[in-house]
């Protein structure tokens, strides 16, 4: 099964920025991320505006797209209720985020880890009512920045619990980018083994069921814990551009894995050159809009003076 890339800039990227982009700015680069063949994004997210400022137009966002574009979008949500807020405005992809560990999901979310699963039914109910898919996705399903190391038994008892029963797929984050590839790997391949709502629910890893690995480059294994999820049975592999983000409630997270790096690793079909050259001048216009620093090794590469190389993005004279 080929991988593709989810791009997560307007949701992960944003989150630590403090800066709120304007919705029509938000707007331009859905539309040019889709434009360019990005398969999938992550919108923005529910989360309070107070705690979380930069998601605050999420919703103005959403009222902006066509349910065409809604289609290849996804919104992080955390309870039922912001599944019925969501659909209400149009969302028809729902992430619905808790953590494996406790300490974490009380900092990110303010309730235990079962007392979002016990909440997952409902918002499985809601989000299929409004015609919607839904994820089951696990923050710190490696480390916890409160915890230290999460056992991988208990993601697989939440990945194979029937509460989860009616996720399409399944997102294994790593939300500290303290993972390395052959956690990565060993993880994936035993979610692989469970289902949502245990085996009777059809398995994880399959196209019913996706499972998504979101990777961050703290300790610069964002690319090659990415392959290893692939080659492990993950579909779907999450990036921002110019490895914006990180988590505000995980001391010591930091950016995503570059949505470059990953495209220039994995080179779907639609990557080319001139793909690069437009995701590079997309990626660094942003982060200076923001003042943030541009951490993709392949957009730097680009820049380089090694013209007889192909994806070099040369500078008109």
């Amino acid at each position: 099964m080929t991988a593709i890339l989810r791009d997560v800039t307007l949701r992960d990227g944003l989150q630590l920025t403090g800066k709120v982009l304007p919705t029509e700015r938000k707007l331009e680069i859905v539309r040019e991320l889709l434009a360019l063949g990005v398969p999938e994004l992550e919108i923005g997210s529910m989360a309070r505006p107070d705690l979380v400022p930069p998601m605050a137009n999420t919703l103005e966002l959403v009222a902006a797209l066509t349910p065409k574009e809604l289609r290849r979008c996804w919104v992080w949500v955390a309870t039922p209720r912001h599944v019925e807020k969501a659909a209400a405005a149009g969302v028809r992809n729902f992430q619905y985020c808790f953590s494996v560990s406790d300490a974490h999901n009380k900092a990110n979310i303010g309730r235990t880890t079962e007392d979002s699963l016990a909440a997952m039914p409902d918002a499985v109910r809601l989000a299929q009512a409004a015609d919607g898919r839904i994820q089951l996705c696990l923050a710190t399903a490696f480390t916890c920045p409160f915890d230290g190391p999460v056992d991988p038994e208990r993601v697989l008892a939440i990945a194979a619990d029937p509460r989860a029963a009616g996720a399409a797929d399944i997102v294994l984050a790593d939300t500290l980018g303290q993972a390395h590839p052959g956690q990565v790997a060993a993880l994936v391949s035993a979610v692989t083994a469970t289902g949502p709502g245990g085996h009777a629910g059809g398995r994880w890893g399959t196209p019913e069921h996706r499972i998504v690995f979101h990777g961050h480059d703290t300790w610069g294994m964002g690319v090659a814990n990415s392959l290893a999820a692939i080659a492990a049975g993950a579909s779907v592999v999450d990036g921002a551009l110019g490895g914006l983000g990180g988590c505000p409630f995980a001391p010591g997270a930091s950016g995503n894995t570059s949505s470059e790096d990953l495209l220039f690793a994995t080179r779907p079909g639609w990557f080319t050159p001139q793909a690069l050259a437009a995701l590079v001048g997309l990626s660094e216009q942003l982060l200076n809009e923001l003042g943030e620093p541009n951490r993709s090794r392949a957009a730097e590469g680009s820049r380089s003076k090694a013209e007889a190389f192909e994806w070099v993005v040369r500078t008109p004279e």
